[in-house]
């Protein structure tokens, strides 16, 4: 198995049935990313032109309240809409369309502008995952939200247009295609063997420790053995969890400290506020029997040598599939050898 890894090989994906390419003879020599220190642009703590600060007006015109812990919105430039009308478009099967309807909300994790999760204390980000479950909990009763797709895009990298930290929650009656995907492949896994497959794959993953980058009692944050994305990192219960609704304060509290190890040790790997595009994949909350999935959450980061060098998906990663050279193995080291302290923090 050493031989086969350490030439050119795909690796499959057993969430979603796609295939990576990894090729590790392009890098011969130990990984040694080199650190390009950025001028970290300086935020206030309150930002009055930010539509996101306690107090100020948004673009909609209303008002934040003066909040002091997370804060809750629907998006005033939503996606989705419970007023969409319904309709549908059927040509031969060509050109099919169907309406969508929906909810999108904004999270505020702090009233601070200048922080990230990374900068947050661990009790902070606990209350942002109690504020997840609840959300998950209060959409996922609604007649026609069938899933509840949490997300956060960090950094100008992602697209993100306000650097003040938040999340958008996306509640939909269609189940997307990513979260669709994984469900079908559970669902067969747990068919044909009669295990959950994320339980047997974390079960690996700490027995080998090979792409463990941090564990606690609840959680451990594996660089998955299919990874796309160079540092690309997913959260996984130790135990069987299908969703929030299952996160005692224990758990809650595990997680959030999850949380916080890997968003430091990204800032910590080039020195930077780390981008990346992160989501929580749970039980859809369409009244189905979804006991087959595993409750977990994804981190694709964008970067790969230093703090202005990119991954770019492009070529044969857009016409083929997607390609890398710095192993999962080899992520997982270097992101397994930075420390859990910020590097912000002296």
């Amino acid at each position: 198995m050493d031989d086969l890894l350490k030439s050119t090989h795909r690796r499959l994906n057993p969430l979603t049935g796609e295939w990576i390419l990894v090729a590790p003879g392009r890098i011969q020599r130990p990984w040694q990313g080199k650190v390009e220190r950025l001028a970290e642009p300086t935020r206030p703590k309150y930002d009055p032109s930010c539509y996101l600060c306690p107090g100020n007006t948004r673009a909609n015109g209303d008002r934040n309240p003066n909040y002091s812990s997370t804060y809750v919105f629907d998006n005033d430039f939503s996606s989705l809409a419970h007023s969409t009308a319904e309709g549908a478009l059927d040509e031969s099967g060509i050109l099919v369309a169907e309406s969508e309807r929906g909810i999108c909300r904004v999270i505020c994790f702090s009233p601070r502008h200048d922080v990230t999760l990374a900068e947050m204390g661990e009790a902070d980000i606990g209350r942002v995952v109690e504020t997840w479950k609840k959300e998950y909990e209060e959409l996922g009763r609604l007649d026609d939200v069938n899933n509840v797709q949490i997300f956060e895009n960090k950094g100008e990298l992602m697209g993100c247009s306000n650097p003040h930290p938040h999340c958008q929650i996306w509640a939909e009656s269609a189940i997307p295609v990513e979260p669709s995907k994984e469900i079908k492949r559970s669902e067969e896994f747990y068919r044909e063997s009669g295990k959950c497959l994320l339980c047997r794959y974390v079960d690996y993953e700490l027995k080998t420790g090979e792409r463990l980058v941090y564990e606690n009692a609840n959680f451990a944050v594996v660089v998955p053995f299919w990874a796309s994305w160079p540092f690309e990192t997913m959260i996984l219960p130790k135990r069987h969890i299908t969703s929030l609704t299952s996160f005692d304060d224990a758990a809650i509290r595990d997680f959030a400290s999850a949380l916080k190890n890997i968003t430091v040790r990204y800032d910590n790997l080039f020195e930077v506020s780390f981008p990346y595009s992160s989501g929580i994949h749970q039980a859809p909350t369409d009244g189905g029997d979804h006991t087959s999935f595993h409750f977990h959450m994804h981190f694709y980061p964008p970067l790969l040598r230093s703090a202005t060098v990119k991954k770019f998906m492009v070529g044969y990663e857009m016409m083929a599939n997607p390609q890398r050279d710095l192993t999962a193995e080899l992520a997982a080291e270097k992101l397994r050898s930075l420390p859990a302290i910020h590097f912000k923090v002296k």
